[in-house]
């Protein structure tokens, strides 16, 4: 092996290689000081330790690369679009709006029945909350006020961006892109808060109904749509059940216009990686204040996580917003039900590459967050600029990352009153940074750090302020094929300062251990080296 095809072996080799070739030159120049020789003798010498010690390393790499591999890559996910998809008589712009409006009533009778005599003293100004009328619709129009409301976290960060996801859905399934679906959504939230309750309109509704609801709403859509375009051009009965419990609307437009919207969205192919996680976990909760008498030690806990449009796979492009996303969600055991969803998604960016082992991807995301570990909670809506990508650093190993920064609009606190609500909103700062290292088909290491920052600023709450950290660490080995076991770490910091109330910090730590079902055998590393395609 000559030096100039050592030293084009990859990014790490070839860092050895150099410290192994200036060492000896270092050496071999201490020695000429003591007795000069020719000058062409040590530099052979040189050259042929290197390439000795370029063997020695490609032998070892080539060696635990085989380890880490025993079974062929699996076959690319190529997927034929079905029908037609949001062109010709298949669009529709006036469908999506009675939609939204035909559900919102139904949210408001629905709200008649159920709460037919409840009163907010406070937002709803003694009126009965559902008993909307003209005259409450004309006084949000002229008058407002546009404010913030006293509803619990879980409803406003949690179940009104689902709601506003569902806004999105009836739009994105009649055929419409994502940013016209996204302003059905702004408007169909918008419209709520005018005409679907008496309370005063609510700034942070609109926030999580209008803006989050479509950074939930599209992955919703997506994973839908792939579970009817992996089914052909007639997707079976259980694929129209799978892809309606994902995305509800879309099931119903499928339902209620027949043939108009049987198309199904086109994906392109992406490369995608899914986990689910099914296991127990143990608690520790550390907390200078607000101890949760209601604190459960261990739980069961069930985890999904998938990422679509990993970069790397050739032909791939990010033309839409969302062709890169992931999201995850965890439920749990507890009372607590559900301790996180998170998306995350590209909406305006470039792939690129760096050699020929890293291909990579970056933009503008938009993210919508909610965690709740027991003893507090956080949300968040937000715009970041970030990277996504993936680095094969030799034949069989792979790392994958991800780091964001952005601002956006969230809430948090603790999950005990301390005055009018038990959180609070204001501008956020938020940052990420992920790794996840991948030995070939056999284990993988994952690691994600999120850091939150809600200031004061847009809130009522003007000199409070809450830092949060999040952070986890996982270690998965695959068992047989798809099915592997795991240990997850997740740390849970608050420190939140008020001069309405005592500063605070708590801490919670999760020990959890899992069986994983593993959508890709070789845990999502996504492979584009032809000659590597072939040597397997």
């Amino acid at each position: 092996m000559s030096t100039s095809k050592a030293l084009s072996a990859g990014m790490f080799r070839r860092a050895r290689i150099e410290g192994a070739i200036a060492l000896i030159l270092l050496l071999s120049g201490a020695g000429f000081a003591a007795e000069p020789v020719p000058a062409a003798a040590p530099a052979k010498g040189a050259v042929a330790a290197a390439d000795n010690a370029v063997v020695a390393i490609d032998n070892a790499v080539a060696a635990i690369d085989n380890l880490l591999i025993t079974t062929p890559p699996p076959p690319p996910n190529v997927r034929v679009p079905v029908l037609s998809w949001g062109e010709g008589n298949g669009k529709s712009y006036s469908i999506p709006a009675w939609d939204i409006l035909g559900f919102e009533a139904l949210l408001n009778v629905y709200g008649r029945i159920v709460y037919p005599d409840l009163v907010d003293p406070q937002y709803s100004h003694g009126k009965k909350v559902y008993s909307v009328t003209l005259e409450t619709i004309k006084d949000h129009i002229l008058h407002g006020p546009w404010g913030f409301d006293g509803d619990d976290f879980k409803v406003n960060q949690l179940q009104h961006p689902y709601q506003g996801s569902v806004y999105h859905g009836f739009a994105r399934s009649a055929g419409l892109g994502f940013w016209p679906s996204a302003a059905y959504t702004f408007l169909g939230s918008l419209v709520w808060e005018i005409a679907g309750e008496t309370t005063d309109p609510s700034i942070n509704d609109q926030v999580a109904s209008g803006i989050g609801g479509s950074l939930l709403g599209e992955p919703l859509f997506r994973l839908s749509s792939l579970i009817l375009e992996d089914g052909g051009d007639h997707p079976g009965f259980w694929r129209e059940l799978g892809a309606a419990v994902v995305s509800p609307p879309t099931g119903f437009n499928r339902l209620a216009f027949g043939d108009r919207f049987k198309g199904v969205f086109p994906s392109h192919s992406p490369a995608t990686f899914t986990r689910v996680r099914l296991g127990v976990t143990f608690n520790e909760q550390t907390s200078s204040s607000g101890a949760d008498n209601n604190f459960s030690r261990n739980e069961g806990t069930l985890d999904y996580y998938h990422a679509y449009g990993l970069p790397g796979k050739d032909g791939y492009t990010y033309d839409r917003p969302f062709d890169y996303f992931d999201v995850q969600f965890t439920a749990v055991s507890s009372s607590n039900v559900i301790e996180n969803l998170m998306t995350r998604g590209l909406l305006y960016g470039k792939k690129y590459e760096a050699g020929d082992n890293y291909r990579g991807v970056w933009g503008l995301y938009g993210s919508f967050d909610y965690i709740s570990p027991q003893v507090f909670r956080v949300s968040s809506t937000t715009l970041s600029l970030g990277t996504t990508g993936q680095w094969w650093l030799s034949r069989a190993i792979a790392l994958q990352g991800s780091a964001f920064a952005g601002i956006g609009y969230g809430a948090g606190g603790t999950v005990h009153p301390t005055g009018e609500r038990d959180y609070h909103y204001g501008g956020t700062g938020q940052g990420l940074l992920a790794a996840r290292l991948i030995f070939g088909d056999k284990a993988m290491i994952d690691m994600t750090a999120r850091e939150y920052y809600i200031s004061g600023l847009g809130s009522t709450q003007t000199d409070g302020s809450e830092r949060i950290f999040r952070g986890n660490a996982s270690f998965i080995v695959s068992i047989y094929k798809r099915h592997g076991l795991g240990i997850q770490y997740v740390r849970s910091v608050r420190d939140a300062s008020s001069p309405l109330i005592p500063d605070t910090q708590q801490t919670i730590g999760t020990w959890s251990i899992a069986y994983n079902f593993l959508g890709d055998s070789r845990f999502g590393a996504v492979e584009w080296r032809p000659a590597e395609i072939e040597g397997r």
